[in-house]
């Protein structure tokens, strides 16, 4: 099994994943194990071809619906008193 040496991480990362390993009852190696195999896993690369294959489809079947722009629907929830400051 490989081993890695990560040098100059800030601080602030290394609390961070203290406190996010806390809960979950692990070190912080253990920590970093998972967000490494998780990372690793996650491979958004592999995932391109079929997110493009799926948005050209539903694209192709909302050819001929009208489409209300995204700044219409922002100011329509605005001026209903909802705030995006959450």
């Amino acid at each position: 099994m490989a081993a890695i040496n990560v040098k100059q991480l800030d601080d602030d990362v290394v609390n961070r994943l203290k406190r996010r390993a806390s809960p979950n009852n692990r070190s912080l190696e253990g920590e970093v194990h998972h967000v490494l195999e998780c990372a690793a896993h996650d491979d958004m690369a592999a995932k391109r071809p079929a997110f493009l294959e799926a948005s050209n489809q539903l694209r192709e079947k909302t050819r001929d619906r009208k489409q209300t722009p995204a700044e219409v629907l922002v100011r329509e929830d605005r001026d209903q008193g909802h705030r995006d400051d959450f």
